[in-house]
């Protein structure tokens, strides 16, 4: 699929040259989201393994406190586009899968065999699900990615959180956290490595550094918009700063009671 160097993918990053180099760990720097999918199918059995991939996450204490719904359906895939966002590479990916976090699953378990699973509720336990989630996605991507498949993470399947536990059936103590497009990339490939902030910006050594200057990052990210045909003007600082304002929550707002009426984030 994509076939730049350990030393190339550095630079697209980071705009610098590095000082080393690990060719095995180029896919690892090579990723970007996919959007435009090609018909070629991705079987039941590859997905099947993948799935496998995404089990054989880190999980605490082998709870494994999330699951994942495929939505394969065309009439329910429309309904979930429109509900996030209208992105169209949800409708045409080979498989859109979407994560959750899972409590119910445990406290069934625990149930039938007379425990309470009074420690639920607490935040502990939602962090611990969302993290779980996360970790299982990121190890499937990951797998994905090894054989040249393309994936897109969809943030905005939490845009209605109401809506999309209805249209997937989710039970009391689950919680639509992303969804993920999975399929052989469309031919000729145009998806690009998006720069990322320079290391020490994110890699603190002993101690976190409070004097924050990403003007360096906001210069390259603004030549990386340039050439997506986006505005060059509005940097990076400007587009995040506004994008975790209260006015571009797109319905997300209500996550916090929602979450509570799940039965999350009690204690």
């Amino acid at each position: 699929m994509y076939t730049e160097s350990f030393h190339e993918a550095w630079r697209l990053r980071f705009g610098t040259e590095p000082a080393f180099d690990f060719p095995d760990l180029a896919p690892f720097l090579r990723h970007r989201s996919v959007r435009n999918y090609s018909d070629e199918p991705v079987s039941d059995e590859l997905m099947s393994a993948l799935i496998a991939a995404a089990q054989s996450a880190a999980t605490s204490s082998t709870l494994q406190l999330w699951s994942v719904v495929s939505v394969q359906s065309p009439e329910t895939r429309e309904t979930l586009a429109n509900l996030c966002a209208n992105y169209a590479h949800i409708r045409h990916a080979q498989w859109f899968l979407c994560f959750l976090a899972d409590h119910y699953r445990l406290k069934e378990a625990a149930r039938q065999i007379g425990e309470n699973a009074e420690g639920l509720p607490y935040a502990e336990f939602f962090a611990m699900a969302v993290i779980d989630a996360a970790l299982a996605a990121e190890r499937l991507v990951c797998a994905a990615e090894s054989i040249g498949l393309g994936i897109c993470y969809i943030g905005a399947l939490r845009n209605n959180a109401p809506a999309v536990k209805e249209i997937l059936g989710l039970p009391e103590g689950t919680f639509g956290q992303f969804g993920l497009c999975i399929g052989w990339p469309e031919q000729p490939l145009t998806s690009q490595i998006k720069p990322r902030l320079a290391q020490p910006a994110v890699w603190h050594r002993e101690r976190y550094n409070r004097d924050i200057d990403v003007s360096e990052y906001d210069a390259r990210m603004s030549a990386f918009y340039e050439a997506e045909k986006m505005k060059g003007d509005v940097t990076w600082s400007m587009r995040s700063g506004r994008r975790v304002d209260e006015h571009h929550m797109t319905g997300r707002e209500i996550l916090l009671d929602w979450l509570r009426e799940q039965g999350f984030l009690l204690k």
